[in-house]
């Protein structure tokens, strides 16, 4: 019989594991002994953390990032063909949600494989639980564009589509470009139009605000560096 996929949360920073992974996550990923991941490096760091039941340097860490080719997928889902359970590991928050391991699960499927996520913190729909905007009808756009021009016109287009289809639109931004993209908002979307800055979740530092466009201005926090989810709501 084939190995189960776990999927298993990590934390979206510096907290410590008992406040954001139930004990049942962090049980079931002590126990294992092959995991796909980001980067080696950090999941050795979260591992450390649970702590695994067997030394971190007998562990088998094979890496699924977004230099990984297609062709290798079948390679990493080799265990648990041979009936290994396996863990996969994002570098933060729930794998499969913006994270190239959707791929692993998606032919863990087309093999017949059982998947399993386990429970654990998403930046994503905790940032809307606290928006207060729509929460039956919302879309996750990933990345927008990068230059500038091409950011505005994309944020229009989701002010747009919010107003159409009654629901909310959320977004992430690498964080060395959060204030770029907050410059951009206030110029590019209309005053009435809502706007959530979701950052740091889970950690000391978090910082959860919904507001106008227009009532943003002059009172934007310092995001820069810091994990970001940004949602937008325009009502008719």
């Amino acid at each position: 019989m084939a190995g189960i996929l776990f999927l298993i949360p990590t934390p979206l920073g510096d907290s410590p594991l008992a406040n954001v992974l139930p004990e049942e996550t962090r049980r079931i990923a002590a126990g294992l002994t092959t995991f796909v991941v980001e980067q080696a490096k950090t999941a050795r760091a979260f591992l450390k953390q649970l702590p695994t039941t067997m030394p971190i340097q007998q562990l088998t860490l094979l890496e699924l990032n977004e230099h990984t080719p297609a062709s290798a997928l079948e390679t990493l889902i080799a265990p648990l063909l041979a009936g290994q359970d396996v863990g996969l590991i994002s570098e933060a928050g729930c794998p499969a949600i913006a994270d190239p391991g959707a791929n692993l699960v998606r032919l863990a499927h087309r093999h017949g494989i059982r998947v399993r996520p386990l429970t654990g913190p998403s930046s994503i729909l905790l940032a809307l639980m606290g928006s207060g905007l729509v929460g039956q009808r919302f879309s996750f756009h990933g990345y927008l564009p990068t230059k500038t021009d091409e950011r505005a016109k994309a944020l229009r287009e989701l002010e747009k589509r919010s107003r159409k289809e009654d629901a909310a639109q959320a977004f992430i931004e690498t964080p060395y470009r959060n204030q770029a993209m907050l410059e951009t908002l206030l110029t590019a979307c209309e005053p009435d139009t809502l706007l959530t800055i979701a950052c740091d979740l889970t950690l000391d530092s978090e910082f959860l605000a919904t507001r106008k466009i227009a009532e943003w201005t002059g009172k934007l926090p310092d995001i820069q560096k810091r994990p970001t989810v940004f949602l937008l709501y325009r009502a008719d």
